[in-house]
């Protein structure tokens, strides 16, 4: 290529690829390994003691795997990515890294169920406190700020859908208070919304979800932004202190701006182990090469959906930013553009009993727990995601008893609307 830099679609297929060294492969390798030989007793040393870049073991990294971790840091902005077992696997290895015990962190009040469960009972055990702020309200964040507090974490657009954050709005607050802003990108991908433009220091992906994109594998991603001194704040010891097991290595000072993706890697992903399978990297790799396309037909169908069931009968609202009528609307022309995403979330009249039947009478739409596939997905979160909440939770969280959530797939969005219609004479 000449000196423009390449387009999004052209990354989201040839980032961090290349045809294969040894057989001429044009599709990344599986390199289905468990380890690595040294070049010799040098060579190995060089590796463990961080002096030299390569490969020792699968479990810190792998070929297959950095190859999905350049593609994905290509994609949003970022200087440095580490691919890893799952979503929930990200989240934890950013604030292993992060926090020590006694510390907090702030988290806006609308997230994914399974991550407001992960900050309020999980991490307990770690000593780690979550502090929550109103999603809609950036001054509640402020608020919310202690000398506890070592980060910010929000999701791009809410799970289970609807909900666009006001990015840059928090990003200032954090910079302010000088501590990192950690965005989940899941429900966006990159194509959508790039959180490191507005501001953000951290992404974290469930892969599993649009990147990978046909419900077939399990990953998870953490993007360093390269924005944040790490390796100059006494308050993040893993980055910059010296680690005795690298004799006294000082992480942020040592790879500088993308010391953060390092100290994951070498520190987390090393001792706790959640790592990503060389075959599931592969296959979100080939599901991330249709990212454009397929991000804008859920956008495009969703929309449309959304659109029919704000008209019927027996839907008393439907939050979607596409809509123009929606109170989040402004907020998705300025931050999502291309489309408001997949994924949003109606009422029934009916309530708890209605959502229920209406899962069970979809026939074309799949009634399970993902999101971000090719094939529609539907859910009750009252009843399945978010059951473990309170009542209260469950409705500051958007999943009250009257709540259904699609993920709205690429199928012929004339069928989608027929099925819903079906479902809901049923109900």
């Amino acid at each position: 290529m000449g000196e423009r830099a390449p387009g999004f679609e052209t990354l989201a297929i040839h980032a961090g690829a290349a045809p294969d060294a040894a057989t001429g492969a044009r599709a990344t390798p599986i390199y289905q390994t468990t380890s690595f030989v040294f070049d010799d007793v040098d060579h190995a040393a060089s590796l463990f003691g961080l002096q030299a870049f390569g490969n020792i073991y699968s479990r810190l990294g792998n070929p297959t795997n950095a190859v999905l971790e350049e593609r994905v840091a290509a994609l949003e902005g970022g200087t440095a990515a580490l691919a890893v077992a799952s979503g929930h696997a990200a989240e934890f290895l950013v604030f292993h890294t992060l926090l020590q015990p006694g510390d907090e962190f702030v988290a806006a009040n609308k997230l994914y169920g399974g991550s407001i469960n992960q900050f309020n009972h999980s991490y307990k055990n770690f000593g780690w406190n979550v502090v929550w702020a109103d999603a809609d309200d950036p001054a509640s964040f402020e608020a919310a700020i202690t000398p506890k507090t070592k980060a910010i974490f929000i999701e791009s657009i809410a799970n289970p859908g609807g909900v666009i954050v006001d990015i840059a709005a928090i990003a200032a607050i954090a910079k302010r208070h000088n501590i990192p802003l950690i965005v989940d990108n899941t429900m966006a991908s990159p194509y959508l919304i790039r959180p490191f433009e507005f501001g953000a220091d951290i992404v974290v992906h469930s892969a599993t979800k649009f990147l990978g994109g046909h419900g077939n594998s399990i990953g998870g991603v953490i993007v360093d932004g390269g924005t944040f001194n790490f390796g100059g704040d006494d308050r993040y010891p893993m980055l910059s202190k010296p680690r005795p097991e690298y004799g006294g290595m000082v992480l942020g000072e040592t790879f500088g701006n993308f010391g953060f993706a390092i100290a994951c890697r070498v520190l987390g992903l090393r001792d706790l182990g959640p790592a990503l399978s060389p075959f599931n990297a592969f296959m979100l790799l080939t599901g991330i090469e249709t990212l454009p396309l397929r991000m804008q037909r859920h956008s495009d169908n969703a929309l449309a959906v959304a659109e029919h069931l704000a008209g019927h009968g027996k839907v008393s609202w439907v939050s979607y930013p596409g809509l123009t009528s929606d109170r989040y609307h402004n907020l998705a022309k300025q931050y999502c553009p291309k489309g408001a995403g997949a994924v949003f979330t109606f009422g029934l009249k009916g309530g708890y009993e209605a959502g229920v039947k209406l899962v069970s009478n979809l026939k074309l739409f799949s009634h399970l727990a993902n999101i971000g596939d090719t094939r529609s997905l539907v859910i009750h979160p009252a009843s399945t995601t978010h059951r473990q909440l309170t009542d209260e939770q469950k409705v500051k969280a958007g999943a009250g008893p009257e709540v259904v959530r699609l993920s709205v797939g690429l199928e012929d969005k004339a069928d989608l609307i027929d099925d819903l219609n079906q479902a809901l004479d049923a109900a």
